[in-house]
């Protein structure tokens, strides 16, 4: 049994980075006991094949390029990884917020926004994807500055 498990973890990883969290939930069903899962986790993380900080990063490059640093850390701790390790990723994804918030403005959106309606459903939008209010104020307002050599 115990080798079995170990079998479907280890076929679960191969296909993709999971959180200690996840891989638990899947393989609780066919543990039997706890403490047979506990020791499985605990001997995939000791052989770096099971790692919440991996899965964090890979997770959070991921949805940085549709969200928002604070949609991205709200979907790193849904998905059981510790709010502080979540935070030090979506910290990392908000140093370029403003710079993606106003090319997804571009994409989505031809034409500056002139009127105040059109502004503010142009906010909700960057609202909706995790932006801050200071980022969707400033891709808003201040006009992407484009610099040629």
């Amino acid at each position: 049994m115990k080798d079995e498990l170990k079998a479907r973890a280890l076929r679960l990883l191969a296909r993709r980075e999971h959180t200690r969290a996840e891989l638990a939930r899947k393989l609780a069903p066919d543990a039997g006991s706890p403490g047979v899962l506990e020791a499985l986790l605990d001997q995939l993380n000791a052989r770096a094949q099971l790692s919440d900080e991996r899965y964090a990063e890979a997770r959070a490059h991921r949805l940085a390029r549709k969200f928002g640093a604070l949609r991205v850390r709200r979907e790193l701790v849904a998905k059981g990884i510790e709010r502080e390790t979540a935070a030090r990723f979506a910290a990392d994804v908000e140093k370029t917020d403003l710079e993606r918030a106003r090319c997804m403005l571009e994409r989505k959106y031809r034409v500056p926004a002139t009127a105040p309606k059109e502004r503010a459903r142009r906010a909700r939008f960057l609202l909706s994807r995790g932006f801050s209010g200071e980022v969707i104020r400033r891709a808003l307002v201040e006009p992407a500055t484009e610099e040629f050599p």
